[in-house]
């Protein structure tokens, strides 16, 4: 399974950590010349020091060069793939200078493919993999074929003539062990990142739960206060309107007041919904029915009606607990919403799927103009709006229904790149029985 790209700041974070690993390795990889130079038998300074001397300072070069253009990169993908293949060239040099095919150096090849699967995952470790496999191998063929002479670093002994069934033989073990570690640590990197991402989604969830708790105790007392008032003006304007002389002008104004105080009368009636929800009867509710239900008469709805395209799929057989009228009432919110964020003709999917956690996903995505980055985390807060004509109370109250049955709502958008909302929601272990 592929995940989507790394988050920009969280790849800029771990290229910044590999340059820095990379400058300690070089310094350890440094002092340990030295020390092998200053106890040589000879103490001479043969070629293959220069050598690696040279590949030193080359490695501390690009670290500088790294750490200097990391902040101005843009495409930082590329840029790990560009590191990473230079650092498989630069240990298949280490390799070669230190004894090629006896070269202890060979798990370096190992030690790449782990980080790579850290920062670009299961496709990016195993291209790498095959890299280091394909460097190794034309590194052991030219030796074997005699095209290329091994230095004899750190010994005095020369490098047999192997046989090349054992030459093959470390060969395809070398390939296996680079493709098994390219692939058991992308899992484990895929499966912390999967992780990572629910105990932040988690918490976020945490996190709005309490704030708009807060807001709906404060509020709903504040909204029981409002709504009595209300109802006392527009039955004082209604009495009068009956028992006063018909005059155009003052007609006219009474209506415009009875209009705004309905108008603000269902706003309170929505706050009210949103800060304690009624509490709903659960009954099992067949998604292969309910939904198709809902979207069809959705469809029928003006604002829909003639310019959008609604498509349905997914897994069949599922079943939830839920009030009915709730489950109708959030599914056409999220419509609603989909809808208006679509300006002219455009398209709406809605997926249903059964995930392993034993709850049911129902994703309802939209081709419409997206959130904004920075709108993306006030979106469910209450009077929230970025339409001229909304009360920002639409998902806040589809928030705090979900919620009262143990569900949640996610949300994945991007400015000009649409909106998926997933309503999580637990699923039933069996259809009820009939």
């Amino acid at each position: 399974m592929n995940l989507s790209p790394e988050p920009r700041n969280e790849l800029q974070q771990k290229l910044q950590w590999l340059i820095f690993s990379r400058a300690i390795f070089t310094a350890l990889l440094f002092g340990s010349t030295i020390f092998i130079h200053i106890n040589r038998l000879d103490a001479t300074f043969d070629f293959s020091l220069f050598i690696l001397y040279g590949i030193i300072v080359a490695l501390f070069v690009l670290s500088f060069f790294y750490a200097f253009f990391r902040p101005r990169v843009r495409r930082e993908v590329l840029f790990a793939y560009i590191q990473i293949v230079i650092d498989s060239i630069v240990v298949t040099l280490v390799i070669f200078v230190t004894g090629s095919f006896d070269s202890i150096f060979s798990f370096l090849y190992l030690v790449i493919i782990i980080y790579t699967s850290m920062l670009l995952y299961r496709r990016g470790s195993l291209f790498i993999a095959g890299l280091c496999s394909l460097f190794y191998f034309a590194l052991v063929e030219m030796e074997y074929w005699g095209w290329i002479r091994p230095f004899d670093f750190g010994s005095k002994i020369n490098t047999p003539n192997y046989d090349w069934q054992y030459v093959l033989y470390k060969v395809v073990i070398t390939s296996v062990a680079c493709f098994a570690v390219a692939f058991l640590s992308s899992l484990l990197a895929e499966q912390a990142r999967r992780t990572r991402k629910e105990l932040q989604a988690m918490g976020a969830r945490v996190r709005r739960v309490e704030k708009m708790a807060a807001v709906g105790e404060m509020g709903a007392g504040l909204a029981h206060e409002i709504k009595n008032p209300l109802a006392s003006i527009s039955g004082s304007i209604q009495l009068l309107r009956e028992e006063m002389p018909y005059d155009v002008g003052r007609d006219k104004l009474m209506r415009i007041i009875l209009r705004e105080a309905d108008r603000l009368s269902a706003l309170v009636g929505n706050f009210l919904l949103f800060a304690r929800p009624p509490s709903g009867k659960n009954k099992p509710i067949s998604l292969d029915q309910a939904i198709p239900e809902t979207v069809s008469l959705f469809q029928k709805d003006k604002r829909c009606r003639g310019r959008i395209q609604i498509h349905q799929g997914g897994q069949k057989g599922l079943w939830v607990a839920m009030d009915p009228d709730h489950f109708r009432q959030v599914l056409w919110n999220l419509l609603l919403n989909a809808v208006e964020a679509i300006d002219g003709e455009g398209w709406i999917g809605v997926q249903v799927e059964s995930e392993k956690t034993r709850q049911v996903s129902i994703m309802i995505k939209d081709s419409g103009c997206g959130i904004p980055e920075k709108n993306i985390n006030h979106i469910f807060d209450p009077f929230f709006t970025s339409k001229p004509d909304g009360t920002g109370l639409g998902l806040s109250i589809v928030h705090s229904i979900l919620e009262s049955y143990n569900g949640w709502l996610e949300v994945d958008s991007g400015a000009d790149e649409g909106t998926t909302f997933t309503i999580k929601l637990d699923r039933m272990a069996s259809p009820p029985a009939p």
